[in-house]
């Protein structure tokens, strides 16, 4: 029996600038007015801060406010919450995305690739391996903006992670993806689902920060085939999405596209 439909909600907000109270105020808010039937909720990537090297000095531990409110917000309403934030380790500072369940348990993802052209591989540490998170019969790829550019990395394979299955069933971004380069946004967001056999979300944020850089939103769900269930213009708002692992695996059967796939090793 293939497992049940997932309701994902996918939040895209003007992030305040290096005001996480601020922005987990108006996360709250927001979340309180929406129906509770959303199985996952995706914010944005730095959704406390804005992508900013400057927030290294606002970074957080696992002890802090927002993995306490992403907990107790996950709870309350008892969806999985996602996004990324600042995360301090030591002397390391990590771009973290969070995966916050009803139960009370985090998961979580430190980016791998680091945005050099912004000065991100300068001042943050960098990740090492994806991870597969298993929630209602699903397996989930979190992943994180830059990710996107990097095919090999986010590489659904058969057979490999399970023995007669995929590594995952659905890909999540969340990003920072500025409006010059928003036709690549929307073009490999398609692609990585065309070629992984696989559902993608795409979660950007909207308006301005404190660099400079404007942002054009665009967060989307999209099929195995690339076409979109649904997309977000540029303001802020939330939009849901009803996807179908059995829709998925039909397809997948029709169009084995795996069994031709390559083999590979990834080092670092």
């Amino acid at each position: 029996m293939s497992p049940a439909d997932l309701n994902i909600r996918i939040v895209q907000a003007d992030t305040v600038w290096h005001d996480p109270q601020a922005n987990r105020d108006y996360y709250t808010a927001l979340l309180a007015g929406l129906a509770p039937d959303a199985d996952i909720i995706v914010l944005p990537e730095t959704f406390t801060s804005g992508f900013s090297n400057e927030a290294l000095a606002q970074a957080e531990t696992m002890d802090g406010p927002t993995v306490a409110w992403l907990r107790a917000q996950a709870a309350a309403l008892g969806s999985v919450i996602t996004g990324s934030v600042q995360i301090r380790e030591g002397d390391a500072v990590f771009n973290r995305m969070l995966w916050a369940a009803p139960d009370g348990s985090i998961q979580h993802y430190d980016k791998r690739h680091l945005f050099r052209m912004a000065g991100e591989h300068d001042r943050y540490a960098s990740g090492r391996d994806k991870i597969i998170v298993e929630y209602k019969g699903w397996r989930i790829c979190p992943l994180v903006c830059y990710d996107l550019r990097f095919p090999v990395f986010s590489r659904n394979r058969f057979g490999q992670t399970q023995a007669d299955g995929y590594d995952y069933d659905l890909l999540i971004y969340v990003a920072n993806w500025p409006s010059p380069r928003h036709f690549a946004w929307q073009t490999l967001l398609k692609a990585r689902a065309i070629e992984n056999l696989s559902y993608v979300v795409g979660v950007n944020r909207t308006g301005g920060d404190g660099n400079g850089l404007h942002y054009l939103g665009g967060s989307t769900v999209l099929d195995f085939l690339g076409q979109t269930v649904v997309e977000s213009g540029d303001t802020p708002q939330t939009q849901s999405a009803r996807i179908s692992y059995a829709e998925l695996a039909a397809f997948r059967q029709r169009f084995p596209a795996h069994l031709d796939a390559d083999s590979f090793t990834l080092h670092d």
